[in-house]
């Protein structure tokens, strides 16, 4: 197991990528907490990983409320002793053309996708320095990278992510703490089933591979960039898209 004893905290855990990678990050013996404002969903993540004999927790956290997010670290710590994982995964989306785009669409997507992942690793790397140990890995996406059609807000936010990550990789990196970014492209999870078949279609076509990724995929590359074997990994930005992005 990767990551035995290791304390994490998985953002948007009680779905799609979060879910995997919390339910990965328990079958590495890990003690996970997740972060969600989804209690229900969050709650039966939990269930399922002590199910399986490992320690889970949950928290119902809004990551855009600075004090809450801060309340929340500090209690983690001073229960565990230690943060060592940071998944930084909690986003949304609220597509429209930039003709069609309104301030509350632009405004919700830039204070989850991008301000709840600031509130988060600023309350959570000092604990993680103070350890001389830490890992720090924020979900981006191609679409920061490439861009796409009617996602403004979106890939601004993802671009971001990418950014404010490796300012990281080189503030926190001589205590210990690594920061990285994992971009992934086309993934088979809910979010996913609203889009029309013919699209997803078009999806698969265009990626090398023919397919759509698993969430399961993704949760694996989180679990190796949490481990200690990717200590020398930092200010990366891998994309896990199957090639779409070549």
């Amino acid at each position: 197991m990767i990551l035995k004893n290791r304390v994490a905290i998985v953002t948007g855990g009680s779905k799609g990528i979060g879910r995997a990678t919390a339910l990965r990050f328990g079958k590495e013996g890990a003690v996970v907490v997740i972060w969600d404002i989804n209690e229900e969903g969050g709650r039966k993540v939990v269930e399922e990983i002590r199910s399986e004999g490992s320690d889970a927790h949950f928290v119902k956290l809004d990551t855009t409320v600075s004090e809450d997010v801060k309340e929340a670290a500090d209690e983690i710590y001073h229960k565990f002793g230690r943060i060592d994982i940071l998944i930084n995964n909690a986003g949304i989306t609220r597509d429209a053309t930039m003709k069609k785009l309104t301030d509350e669409q632009w405004d919700a997507v830039i204070s989850v996708n991008l301000k709840g992942v600031f509130n988060c690793t600023r309350f959570v790397a000092p604990y993680m320095q103070e350890n001389g140990y830490g890992r720090i890995i924020s979900a981006s996406s191609i679409v920061g990278i490439t861009g796409n059609f009617g996602q403004t807000n979106y890939a601004a936010t993802k671009a971001g992510v990418i950014g404010m990550s490796k300012v990281w990789a080189r503030e926190f990196g001589r205590k210990g703490v690594t920061s990285n970014v994992v971009a992934p492209g086309f993934i088979a999870t809910a979010m996913m089933k609203t889009i029309p078949e013919k699209v997803l279609d078009g999806f698969r076509a265009k990626t090398p591979l023919g397919r759509l990724g698993t969430p399961d995929e993704v949760a694996a590359l989180y679990a190796f960039l949490a481990s200690e074997d990717a200590g020398f990994i930092n200010g990366a930005v891998i994309q896990i898209d199957g090639g779409i992005s070549l």
